[in-house]
């Protein structure tokens, strides 16, 4: 197997407007970034990912672009992100970008321009119909409720939007919107970036017919068959590669919602012409958390193990994984798939969850906090929510009858975004140390005792945790590239696997349950021969009969 940096790399998400406010402004910023960079040197990361910092209106924190150029003046200032970018460079942190091309905001110069008349140069930038029958142009319906077409007076004519209003779709299958679009990133990359991290960019290309969806809960069709991993997709992505990524070592990840793993073999292949890997969401969608997410199910383990093993051994020698539990756009995962019902259960359960994920192959990804255990946030009710989704989804629901009040805000203190987006609990001071101002979305009342200096100053914290097994992938080839291979498939508590790398093997055993477990230790591992390499119960040697306490995780080295 071919070894690359970021093979043997671990990614930390940062989410800038809740990550440190520098100036009290209660949004945080590129200088708050810059002032905790040696938190994240302790922590022991290789890359960060920073989701978007570009000039926006902000109708999806960040995610609708009016200038690809310029920084969100909240944030700060350009020179405030070479700053940024020098001091991650200085402690050696490459520092990867949130792109977003699949959509730009409706404020950007490309669209103000494109709306303006039909035959103006810019109007094929995005992707313009005439209406049908005196209505849209088809019944797609948008990712953030109601139709994915919005009807501009001025012209008469429909956009297409598969996020908010104020995000219409490029039209990528405009040469000069891929030439804008290369332009911009070779900008970033002279600039000094590290990679990025593309946003829905398996949406890129669409079926020029527009066919209608079948039509789902909402009333309106699926796009998903016409709209993800499209006709061209591929075919842009390898132009992006030649004309931009192959001429810097970078690293790239395609968010690739609905992803097959047919398809992730494509995107993130051997030989390089497209992405270094994928992020898929199948496992995240067992508790129908990306498709229908509006409930509170929980993940079944042996369907888990199912789908997190079919991609670590199907993938193989074929395409490389990138490993998450958490993100800007999913629930806090001790929330999820561990317990919080005590400080005990806690903390034992977000150390297994790492070392289930962390011992895997592929890129792991820790989202900011998920290292200290952050957790799910009681929100009182909807005006304590920022999240566009959560907001409409509410609405839609419940003035539709589907779904009572009560309820619906239940499932979105369960699956909200916002849970993820909540200020990083750096000490017990006010507002979590995140600022001396009004923070822009509430903090976790928990943040007195989960904090990041209480952490720190406890060797035996989630931070440790994280740190050593950070450490670990560093110190040991087989965390990387050793093959994967999963054992008792069918049990419901127990998530166990081997890697396997020349004559060594590594045996993870995580109990997902508060019930202690009794677990016979597989040969050929010897429990007297086995090296703990870690374990979140202090110093536990391996029997060949062993009992497992609750939400236990050991690994041995053979």
């Amino acid at each position: 197997m071919k070894k690359t940096w970021w093979k043997e790399s671990v990614v930390y998400q940062i989410y800038p407007r809740s990550f440190m406010d520098s100036n009290g402004d209660g949004i945080g910023d590129l200088n708050g970034i810059t002032e905790k960079m040696d938190y994240l040197k302790e922590l022991g990361i290789d890359v960060i990912w920073l989701s978007p910092v570009y000039q926006s209106p902000n109708a999806d924190n960040g995610y609708d672009i009016s200038d690809y150029q310029a920084i969100m003046e909240e944030f700060g200032t350009m020179e405030d992100f070479d700053r940024m970018l020098a001091a991650a460079h200085q402690r050696g942190i490459r520092l990867v970008m949130d792109l977003v091309v699949n959509h730009t905001s409706d404020e950007h110069a490309w669209f103000v321009e494109s709306r303006k008349s039909r035959d103006n140069p810019y109007r094929d930038f995005y992707i313009w119909r005439e209406g049908k029958d005196g209505k849209e142009p088809n019944n797609w319906g948008s990712c953030f409720s109601g139709s994915a077409w919005k009807y501009d007076p001025s012209t008469e004519m429909y956009y297409l939007h598969l996020f908010a209003e104020k995000q219409p779709d490029l039209n990528w299958d405009n040469p000069a919107v891929r030439d804008a679009v290369f332009e911009m990133m070779d900008w970033w990359c002279r600039k000094g970036i590290d990679g990025f991290r593309m946003d829905v960019i398996s949406m890129i290309s669409k079926d020029p017919a527009l066919p209608d969806g079948k039509p789902n809960a909402s009333g309106f069709g699926d796009y998903g068959p016409y709209a993800v991993n499209g006709p061209h997709v591929h075919e842009y992505l390898q132009e992006m590669n030649r004309r931009v990524l192959s001429r810097y070592d970078l690293m790239t990840v395609g968010e690739c919602s609905g992803v097959t793993v047919e398809e992730a073999k494509k995107y993130a292949n051997q030989d390089g012409s497209e992405l270094n890997m994928v992020f898929q969401f199948e496992h995240m969608n067992l508790d129908g958390g990306e498709s229908f997410k509006w409930n509170d199910r929980k993940i079944d383990l042996a369907e888990l193990k199912k789908v997190l093993s079919r991609w670590q051994t199907e993938l193989a020698g074929k395409a490389w994984n990138s490993l998450f539990w958490c993100n800007h756009d999913q629930p806090r995962i001790v929330s999820r798939l561990g317990d919080t019902s005590t400080r005990e259960y806690w903390e034992a359960s977000a150390k297994m969850l790492a070392t289930c994920l962390h011992m895997m192959q592929g890129t792991p990804y820790v989202y900011q906090g998920e290292e200290l255990g952050m957790t799910n946030v009681p929100f009182g009710n909807l005006s304590d929510f920022r999240d566009i989704e959560s907001i409409n989804a509410y609405h839609e629901l419940t003035e539709s009858g589907q779904i009572v009040p009560e309820e619906m805000m239940r499932y979105l203190r369960y699956k909200s975004r916002d849970n993820a987006r909540t200020p990083m609990q750096w000490d017990d001071s006010e507002n979590a140390g995140f600022t001396t101002g009004t923070p822009w979305i509430m903090v976790n009342p928990n943040y007195r005792e989960i904090n990041a200096r209480e952490q720190m100053g406890r060797e035996d914290s989630i931070f440790h945790y994280y740190q050593k097994l950070i450490r670990l992938r560093k110190e040991r080839e087989i965390i990387p590239y050793g093959a994967y291979a999963l054992l008792l498939p069918e049990d419901p508590d127990l998530f166990v696997y081997t890697r396997s790398l020349g004559d060594q093997k590594l045996l993870v055993i995580c109990n997902f349950r508060k019930e202690e477990k009794n677990f016979v230790l597989p040969e050929p591992f010897d429990p007297e021969q086995a090296e703990v390499l870690i374990g979140n119960y202090g110093e536990r040697r391996p029997e060949r009969q062993m009992m497992l306490q609750a939400y236990e995780a050991l690994v041995l080295l053979q």
